[in-house]
């Protein structure tokens, strides 16, 4: 079954910059594209940064593009979200997720706060 333990979120200053590290296990991880999503309390979750099982292709939200970061390391299992030049729009809670593989599954996340 799908599983991912996150970890790298905390407190940051506007304009500074947070690496999320996401370790998956329970699944075939180089063979399933993953996604990471954000959340802010009381709207709806939306996803941030996508990339393919290879790492070949990634796609971002327009608000994020140029600024964060996403790769993988299939032979550790685990992929990564470089944010840079955080926003206090940014600030939410961070999901890595496989939807393809397991549509339900969303984890525990990690909190991400921007302010000064």
């Amino acid at each position: 079954q799908v599983e991912f333990v996150v970890s790298g979120g905390g407190p940051v200053q506007p304009g500074g910059s947070l690496k999320l590290s996401c370790a998956a296990s329970g699944f075939a991880f180089e063979s399933v594209s993953i996604r990471w999503y954000r959340q802010i309390p009381g709207k709806e979750p939306e996803m941030v940064a996508h990339i393919s099982d290879t790492g070949f292709t990634t796609k971002y939200i327009d608000s994020v593009k140029g600024r964060f970061t996403i790769t993988r390391d299939n032979s550790k299992k685990e992929v990564y979200l470089q944010m840079d030049e955080l926003r206090p729009e940014d600030a939410a809670t961070y999901y890595c997720r496989a939807p393809y593989k397991d549509p339900s599954y969303w984890g525990q996340g990690i909190q991400v706060t921007v302010s000064a």
